[in-house]
């Protein structure tokens, strides 16, 4: 199982599109197994497939409790390739309270969880929509990880923050993780502007920080979508976000290839 952290320190700028996009395209397109991790409080992947609630356990659990069973987290959905470890706003008390207990590691309880369910071989992907910031619960996605990547929407503020995600990246390889890799930088929301251009031709000379040649273009489908509660390949597939994520995940898989 390839674990995949989706992560950017800025919000609004398409995590939970590229995570669910990217788990809906491996599902439908490519027969894959994958499992969602929902590790942003405000429960945005768990809503969209249909198994956000307060009565079941969530990644808050696998965070906290002891002598988990970590498949009891799981939930499944309407795509029979797509299970999802939801996530709602008790990661806050979550975060806290691993902070807080220091009877046992604190950065490695989401990879023990991970570790049980890769070591059955159902699934062939993990893809973690990690919250917009640098905290306990994302530093375990992290840790948990193989690979990272950073949806990036270029405007004023876009590349505030990428210097501290890529360095927080470095350090997590260096320390606990030292299969962790940056797998790529992924332009989102993009229009065909001076401005996008030149922040992407500005990524592109950057040698730190690779970027997929895919990238996913402006739609007005996305909100649509985020209403019909549908991934947006699913929803309009000729859309051109919907195009461009399914060459995403096709740049993606190629690479792997190579």
């Amino acid at each position: 199982m390839k674990t995949i952290s989706i992560i950017n320190l800025k919000g609004g700028v398409a995590k939970t599109l590229t995570a669910d996009s990217m788990a809906h395209v491996l599902a439908t397109f490519h027969n894959k197994r994958v499992l969602l991790v929902d590790n942003d409080k405000q429960g945005n992947t768990s809503k969209a497939f249909g198994v956000h609630s307060y009565d079941d356990k969530s990644i808050s659990d696998v965070l906290t409790a002891r002598r988990l069973d970590p498949w009891e987290v799981i939930r499944k959905t309407r795509f029979e390739n797509i299970d999802v470890m939801p996530a709602n706003m008790a990661l806050i008390r979550a975060n806290m309270e691993v902070l807080m207990d220091s009877t046992r590691p604190q950065q490695t309880r989401l990879r023990a969880a991970l570790n049980t369910i890769a070591a059955e071989n159902f699934y062939d992907y993990c893809i973690i929509d990690n919250a917009p910031d640098i905290n306990i619960s994302t530093i375990n996605a992290l840790v948990a990880s193989d690979e990272v990547i950073i949806p990036i929407k270029i405007d004023e503020y876009a590349f505030d923050g990428l210097a501290e995600l890529k360095e927080q990246i470095d350090n997590t390889r260096d320390d606990l993780n030292p299969r962790l890799r940056l797998a790529g930088c992924l332009i989102t929301c993009f229009q065909r502007t001076d401005a996008d251009r030149q922040g992407e031709a500005w990524l592109q000379d950057k040698p730190e920080y690779p970027v997929f040649k895919t990238h996913i273009r402006y739609s007005e489908k996305v909100t649509e979508s985020t209403f019909a509660k549908s991934p947006i390949a699913e929803y309009s597939r000729r859309s051109a976000a919907a195009m461009d994520y399914i060459a995403f995940v096709r740049e993606y898989l190629g690479r792997g290839k190579a």
